[in-house]
């Protein structure tokens, strides 16, 4: 199973803490603008108004705004690696129920708090409505990369296969349980939760 390569949707990469905290202020106004327009009536123009650039400043880094939602999808991604790996630390090496309950939870966290990250997410949700298979890919191959060590496990094929599956199923069911009620239906995230543990304890145990 080969792994997917990180999106690139940057036209130029920053240099310049200047240009780099630029970046950064064009990226949460694109989050705010998606949470109180959505992306059909999302414009580069409003966005840089709104984080107080010139327009050129955004055409510095994008060429439209799909690139600019993928590259904020993919500092989702890089924010939500980091808070699990926050979580782990201090966890008992080769709990995976821990591993998992840190991986899952994040996710619900980002989902209620992140903003823009109810449309865009890791990627699988522009256009609106659409699910992509590749960012499921990515998320696999990041945790992967992020718990095979705490595992012990040898960070291959199989076990990308693994969380690829988990993966998949958690997506499907935590958009179900966010369609049923905006915060998440807690009955139906409980079901996640120990369906994900079944599966694993058969093959992590």
């Amino acid at each position: 199973m080969k792994s997917v390569p990180p999106a690139t949707s940057l036209r130029r990469a920053p240099v310049q803490r200047r240009s780099a905290e630029r970046l950064t202020r064009i990226l949460d106004a694109c989050a705010d603008l998606l949470d109180e327009v959505g992306y059909d009536a999302l414009s580069t123009r409003a966005v840089a108004e709104r984080a107080g650039v010139p327009i050129g400043s955004v055409y510095r880094f994008f060429g439209n705004k799909r690139q600019m939602a993928d590259a904020l999808a993919q500092r989702n991604l890089e924010h939500y690696s980091e808070r699990v790996t926050e979580r782990l630390h201090g966890a008992r090496p080769g709990d995976w129920r821990t591993a998992m309950d840190a991986v899952l939870d994040e996710y619900l966290a980002m989902k209620r708090t992140a903003p823009g990250f109810s449309l865009v997410d890791f990627g699988n949700q522009i256009p609106v409505g659409a699910r992509h298979a590749e960012p499921n890919h990515r998320v696999a191959d990041r945790l992967t990369e992020l718990l095979a060590g705490h595992l012990d496990r040898e960070p291959d094929d199989d076990l990308r296969r693994v969380f690829l599956i988990a993966v998949e199923t958690a997506d499907t069911l935590v958009h179900l349980a966010f369609r049923m009620d905006p915060e998440g239906d807690a009955k139906v995230i409980d079901e996640t939760r120990e369906l994900l543990r079944a599966y694993l304890a058969r093959v992590l145990d």
